[in-house]
This record gives structure tokens, sequence and C-alpha cells, in this order.
């Protein structure tokens, strides 16, 4: 089932890669794996100027240009190439949805972020040329793939910036996440997956997104109406408007997909079981960037791991859109995370 939400119309313009089939880490395999990505600037004579953004949960490449790149910006395109690329399962790239026979979450290829990551590498290389990128940065589950970069490809990272996200899950975040999925795939007529319940489909997606709402932002986004700034009327408006409308247009087979590769992320495992063996693989200069707001990804758990990244260090800044602040609703962030990103850039 095609859902014109995922379109060139809405997300565009957009470009995709074929990777042919594609071996997955825990074994499976997606057939004709397609990434979806968008380019802003050219690339060097020399290829040193590259910068690569993953896409976040339910987040795209037209969600990413919208809220990071621009003339003026740290990613500017007269200065950088930046090649925004959208992670498997997110609806433009290869996803339960759209794939040539239709899967609910349970039977399509079991996914990691490390896939993902594998894919990237191949785009980059293959379509581009590029053996070294100026600067991979990633927020949430952008942040995930962010890591897995620097660690995985320790020599293709000059510089590294996971944003409001961690390399390993803590039992809590791995907790949230599961009430995500819950909330979706919970309803008695939930049919594993399938569409013959649309209402189903709807109360699952509805209940996710007001579950998203109560626990992702702050306390103080409601209690002090910040919400008033994006033009809703009430607590109410903004939930419907902005939150739901913006889940109840996704794909929950998509969603459920992205939250397993949320929940079971442990870059551990490239350290044999060791956080501070994987991380210590990591050549990149690394600026860690924490939210001191956020819910999903308290700075404590952030700090934790910036210890253990050699060549690193520890941002934080501050936004009671907590988490929300990603999105780019919050120009005091914007500000703050470009200052920050510039500061990176120019660091040798």
């Amino acid at each position: 089932m095609t859902r014109p939400y995922y379109s060139q119309e809405i997300h565009g313009p957009y470009d995709t890669y074929d990777l042919g089939d594609f071996e997955l880490e825990q074994g499976g395999t997606i057939r004709g794996l397609k990434l979806a990505y968008a380019t802003f600037g050219a690339l060097s004579p020399k290829k040193d100027n590259a910068i690569l953004f993953p896409s976040w949960y339910s987040g795209t490449s037209k969600i990413l240009e919208q809220a990071y790149v621009g003339p003026g910006r740290a990613l500017d395109p007269s200065k950088y190439f930046i090649i925004l690329v959208n992670q498997i399962g997110n609806g433009l790239s290869s996803s339960p949805h759209n794939t040539p026979q239709p899967f609910n979450a349970a039977r399509f290829p079991r996914v990691r972020i490390g896939d993902d990551v594998r894919a990237q590498h191949r785009l980059i290389v293959e379509k581009f040329g590029i053996e070294k990128l100026a600067l991979v940065l990633g927020g949430s589950m952008g942040a995930q793939q962010t890591y897995d970069w620097a660690v995985r490809f320790p020599d293709a990272v000059a510089r590294a910036a996971p944003i409001a996200g961690t390399a390993k899950g803590t039992a809590h975040n791995q907790l949230l996440v599961e009430t995500f999925i819950e909330a979706i795939a919970g309803d008695p007529a939930w049919d594993g997956g399938w569409y013959a319940d649309q209402a189903a489909v709807h109360r699952g997606l509805r209940r996710h997104a007001r579950l998203f709402a109560a626990s992702g932002f702050t306390q103080d986004l409601y209690n002090h109406d910040i919400w008033r700034k994006l033009g809703f009327s009430s607590r109410d408006d903004f939930v419907t408007g902005f939150v739901e409308n913006h889940f109840l247009s996704h794909d929950p087979n998509n969603l459920i997909l992205l939250l397993t590769k949320w929940r079971d992320n442990d870059l551990s495992r490239l350290g044999g079981g060791d956080l501070k063996t994987a991380l210590a693989r990591i050549k990149a200069k690394t600026f860690v960037i924490a939210i001191e707001e956020d819910v999903f990804f308290p700075p404590k758990d952030i700090a934790a791991e910036q210890k253990l990244t050699p060549n690193s260090e520890l941002k934080t800044l501050s936004s009671l859109w907590g988490h929300l602040a990603l999105f780019g609703v919050d120009p005091g962030y914007n500000e703050r995370i470009d200052a920050y990103l510039k500061e990176l850039l120019s660091a040798s």
C-alpha cells in the first residue's frame, strides 16, 4: 500500500540509489535495496567538502533540509556538498510499505543501524567516489548512525557530531520505545500489521502520537504554552495539529521497523560487547551534543558516552522544546547548533 505522504510532491526532490540485493547483519536480504537521498551544493575537485546527514525517527531528507540547510547556516551549500540520506524503513528508502511484495513489520527482514551505515558507505563511495567525509552528523536516530559511522569507518570520517542520541540504548530508553511499538500494534484488531482494519491502524498511530507528545517534550512546553509560538490555539490543538498530524501520515509498519532499530541499537557489539572498546576506534574530531531538557536522551546518558569517546568534547544547549528542538522549531536552538557545527567544521 503506497501512501501519498511518501512522495516527491511532499518530500522531494530526492534521488534513489539501487544497491541491489543487500545482505543484512542479522541474516536475511533486502532485494533491490534503494536509498533515497538529496544533495545540496557542489562536490569540490578534491572531494573533501562532503557532509553526510542521515535521517532520524519519522524524519526525511526534506525535514532535515528545512531545519538545517541554507545560506549562512553551518550546512551552507555554497561551501559544502551536503548529502541528506533517508534511513532504511523511513518510507522514501526501501521500507515495508514499498517493497515489491507487501510486508508487515514482523515479516520484513531484521534491520540494524549498522545496515544503514554500510548501505550509506556504499552510496558515498560508489555514487560519488568520496573516500572521506568532512563531517557526519545526525540527531536522535541520526546520532546512532553517526556513532556507528565513526566506529565502523574511522578513516572515512574527519569530524562527527552525534546530537541528542546515544551509541547504546539505556534500559529506560528501550522501555520507552517498547511503549511506542505497543501503542501502534497493541490494538486487538491490528492483525499483525496488515491493513484489513484501517480504523485499528488509525487508533494505533494516534495512541503513539499522543504518547510521543507526552513523553518526548518538556513539561514547560505545555505548562507555559510554548506551543503558541507555532500558531496553535490550545494544547489539544497543538497535539492534534502538530504531533498527530505528523504521525497519522506514516505507514505503521515503517514506524515499527524504525522503532525496532532504535530500541535495539547497541554499538558495543563492534567492541566485543564492550562499548568503551568500540568507541575507542573513533578517530574523528567529535562534538557530542546534548539538549539539557531532553527526556528521550538525557544529558547524563550522553555525557557518560562522551567520556568514552576519544578526541571529543561535550557540548550542551538549552531548549524548552526538548527533543522537539531537533525539528528546527526553536530559533535559539538553531543558533546554538549552527555555532557548534561551524566550530567543529573549522577544527583541523
